[in-house]
């Protein structure tokens, strides 16, 4: 209920699924992608910038809660490449998750050309 709501009217676009664990969600990544994928974990706990990332089709940008962020253990288990953060001044504030998710998705979605954009 929460999701839908969440989602207001696009719903329709999006396909929910909950996994039991993190290896749970890993092994399900290598069937759906059949291993051609690449995991971004989104995190103020890196220095590479969300726009220096060489993103492509099939890639998979993961973001924790807004209060706590990811798991240390799962950022660890990426490379430094695959471990982006938004730029921020010293002093702002944090950005909620939706902005997070706004801004890198965009960023991700400019650099593959804007696919399916009318």
């Amino acid at each position: 209920k929460k999701v839908r709501r969440a989602g207001l009217d696009y719903h329709d676009l999006a396909r929910v699924t909950r996994h039991k664990n993190y290896q749970a969600f890993l092994e399900y990544l290598d069937k759906e992608k059949q291993g051609n994928y690449r995991l971004f974990a989104c995190t103020t706990k890196t220095t590479g910038h969300h726009v220096d990332a060489q993103y492509k089709a099939g890639d998979v940008l993961m973001f924790g809660p807004e209060t706590r962020g990811l798991p240390a253990e799962i950022i660890e288990g990426l490379p430094m490449e695959q471990r982006i953060r938004i730029p921020m001044m010293p002093d702002a504030r944090s950005l909620n998750l939706s902005n997070a998710v706004a801004i890198i998705a965009f960023e991700a979605w400019r650099q593959m050309g804007f696919e399916g954009a009318l």
